[in-house]
């Protein structure tokens, strides 16, 4: 089940599959160790985590506050697990779920917990949460830690909940309010107000804290089991949820020689791109050399969530695969150690099996994409605030759920790392997914990046804020959008302004120049002249004139020598039908700004909101104007091509004389709202690829069906045919 018995690699680099049997009180008179270490050999593992203790101690613990299992008793049921997994060869991980406590370590520590304003504990049920700012962190845990490693000698211990209260609720302990005052000179914010000094402080207090407390854990770690003996924690897929339990992911990525991810499954919102892609943001910030094993689990999870129900089969498997495309390992996950529904027990094995065979072309590969898509965690915190979700998560959701329909391979690039990973990968473009909070020195890059010959498409407010969220007059890069901001916008995204009312919705963007006298239909004879032929970026569109909207637009004031080929048209009413037509079929407002600036690459700045649009209303002439102009401003310096029916999301990678293609099949009964329950195959598929220097093209295999493809090459790219795909194929180009 290891690597090989020769494979002298430290653990992290060498285990590309997990199980985990997150334990619950009872399981120490119910734990089937036979069954178990069966299922490590079918499921192929070669690593385990093992609950060890925080929350509840699964081994008889020195500390008296130490809770034990419920049913443990004397027994030390980790301990046993561990032994039984080093005789199968397999490393370990003791797992530790550390930031609450039962009431006795309550009443006889009262000042190592969180409190309110009004000194009220703060409590996740009957639990108590202890603060990141006291002794129950600087030497509690690290003492349990040292214990677990004296114990049991694990090769690395991982966390949950390691990072503490959650940004919503300050604590106002003694710790903290000393510790705050030290550092920064300031009293703890009385409320979250994000133009306040003090509260901006406190943000970047907490983010540096737990920096701290992983760096700490490090320390003990290695000094009590070794240089490769890790702390680990978790950490999510989802940047939102990041940044509201103040994990830095730079930060982290840039200490961590391997990432578990806690992210188990999809929400009805994200979709299952989103592995996929967080697989990608975490190797560009981790490295492509190193592992990202995730959670994935195998019980009910969701909405509602059934810890002890199975989920569906194809729910799980299809988070799964999208994580293998994303450059993710999988491992599997139960809550308990015996259930009575029966059928989680089944869904890792094929998944494992096939993950092991083919995982030679799984690692130790590069991204090729040409298309960058730029974030930072700060945008969501000081520009996001208090609607990240809104201002962030659907703009960024929109845009890649667009770019994954029209089969355009992308990278998340940190705005720290535009120079690094445009040299690197050969990126044609940057896209800024309404990315309102840039600093200087990041749009500096940008402007870099733009004038050697890179494209750019913006959106919303991008650049309009400084990197503590304060408005700037104007647009930072507002000479190469050809646009300047006004600071007055129409419309509303929606959930910040619930006052819009339903009609005031009703709004649509104006094509130019306008073709209905062409187009099939009724004339009136007062259809405008045909003025010259539309712009590439409104391909597609040549049977309207008008493209439904319902989004928020900014008003800016284009530069000359611009192109406006999409206006605004104002609101009007959607009931009752008798009044819904056109009083102002057309404005002035510009909804898009193409530009090309002299010596630089192409520009688009659209300021109307379709990427939040699309990732709200899932509308396809939103996510085709936004695939349009990402090909325009790439100058269709695209890598791949695929054409053919079906939902495909396209990850391509480089490995030493080849190119790996995945193909996963989103195309499922259920794929717009969880769980899915029956996968449906779509085919046949027609390929073409780019072909880099020394993958010559002459074969292709499709590791899934397990058949070769023909091939023919022509100027320096190959093309192929995929006959069928039901859940996902993988080719292998050389």
């Amino acid at each position: 089940m290891n690597a090989g018995a020769g494979d002298t690699r430290p653990w992290h680099q060498r285990c590309y599959r997990w199980g985990q049997t997150n334990l619950t009180e009872l399981d120490p008179v119910r734990y089937d160790g036979d069954w178990w270490r069966a299922h490590w050999r079918r499921t192929r593992v070669q690593g385990v985590i093992v609950n060890a203790g925080g929350i509840v101690a699964y081994y008889p613990s020195k500390f008296p506050l130490h809770h034990r299992a419920e049913h443990l008793g004397d027994r030390d049921l980790y301990g046993e697990i561990v032994a039984a997994a080093r005789e199968e060869g397999l490393a370990v991980l003791a797992r530790m779920d550390s930031n609450r406590a039962h009431e006795p370590f309550y009443i006889e520590h009262p000042d190592w917990f969180t409190v309110d304003a009004a000194g009220r504990p703060y409590r996740a049920g009957d639990l108590y949460i202890a603060c990141v700012n006291s002794p129950y962190y600087d030497e509690h845990l690290t003492d349990v830690l040292r214990e677990i490693i004296e114990r049991s000698a694990p090769d690395g211990l991982t966390d949950n909940s390691w990072s503490g209260l959650e940004r919503a609720r300050i604590c106002y302990c003694a710790n903290c309010a000393t510790k705050f005052r030290a550092a920064t000179g300031h009293a703890l914010p009385r409320v979250a107000d994000w133009d306040d000094p003090a509260y901006r402080r406190w943000i970047g207090w907490n983010y540096a804290r737990r920096v701290a407390i992983w760096e700490l854990n490090n320390r003990v770690t290695r000094e009590a089991g070794g240089p490769d003996c890790l702390w680990l924690g978790m950490n999510s897929g989802d940047l939102l949820a990041q940044a509201t339990r103040f994990r830095d992911y730079k930060a982290v990525c840039e200490r961590a020689a391997i990432l578990m991810l806690d992210s188990q499954s999809r929400a009805n919102a994200r979709g299952f791109g989103s592995n996929g892609e967080a697989g990608k943001l975490i190797h560009g910030l981790l490295g492509w050399d190193k592992l990202i094993p995730e959670s994935t689990a195998l019980y009910g999870a969701g909405q509602p969530t059934f810890r002890v129900g199975s989920k569906p089969e194809p729910e799980a498997r299809m988070w799964a695969l999208e994580g293998f495309a994303g450059g993710i390992q999988p491992w599997w996950h139960h809550i308990g150690a015996y259930h009575e529904d029966r059928r989680q027990y089944r869904t890792a094995e094929p998944l494992f099996r096939w993950h092991e065979a083919h995982e030679g072309y799984l690692i130790d590969r590069r991204p090729v994409a040409t298309v960058g898509v730029v974030w930072t965690q700060e945008n969501v915190d000081f520009y996001g605030r208090d609607a990240a979700e809104d201002r962030v998560g659907l703009p960024q959701r929109g845009l890649s759920n667009a770019l994954i329909r029209a089969r355009i391979p992308y990278l998340p690039v940190h705005a720290d790392h535009i120079a690094r990973d445009a040299a690197a990968h050969g990126l044609a473009a940057l896209i800024l997914p309404n990315l309102g909070a840039l600093s200087d020195a990041h749009c500096a890059a940008i402007r870099r990046f733009v004038e050697a010959g890179g494209g750019l498409l913006a959106t919303g407010e991008s650049t309009l804020y400084d990197e503590w969220g304060d408005r700037r007059p104007d647009f930072a890069l507002a000479d190469l959008f050809g646009a300047h901001a006004t600071g007055a916008h129409h419309g509303s995204s929606g959930a910040a302004d619930p006052s819009w009312e339903e009609w005031a919705k009703h709004t649509y963007l104006r094509l130019t120049p306008e073709l209905r006298a062409r187009v099939y239909g009724p004339q009136v004879g007062t259809e405008p002249a045909i003025a010259g032929e539309r712009h590439p970026a409104l391909r597609g569109f040549d049977e309207t004139d008008i493209l439904p909207f319902a989004g928020r637009i900014e008003v800016v004031r284009p530069a000359a020598g611009t192109e406006v080929p999409a206006t605004f048209v104002p609101p009007f009413p959607i009931y009752p039908p008798e009044l819904s037509w056109m009083r102002q079929p057309r404005s002035d407002v510009p909804a898009l700004v193409l530009h090309a600036p002299g010596g630089g690459g192409r520009v688009a700045y659209l300021a109307a909101d379709l990427d939040r649009c699309f990732g709200r209303d899932n509308l396809p002439d939103h996510a085709d104007l936004l695939a349009n102009l990402a090909r325009w401003v790439a100058a269709d310096r695209i890598p791949l091509g695929v054409e053919g029916p079906g939902l495909i999301d396209c990850h391509l990678y480089r490995q030493p004389g080849r190119l790996i293609l995945h193909l996963v099949n989103l195309t499922s009964a259920g794929t717009w709202r969880a769980p899915i329950h029956e996968l449906i195959p779509v085919g046949p598929l027609t390929v073409r690829a780019q072909l880099p220097d020394g993958v010559g093209g002459a074969s292709a295999r499709l590791l899934v069906a397990g058949d070769a493809a023909a091939t023919g090459v022509e100027a320096g790219w190959v093309r192929f045919a995929v006959p069928a795909v039901t859940d996902h194929e993988v080719v292998v180009v050389e």
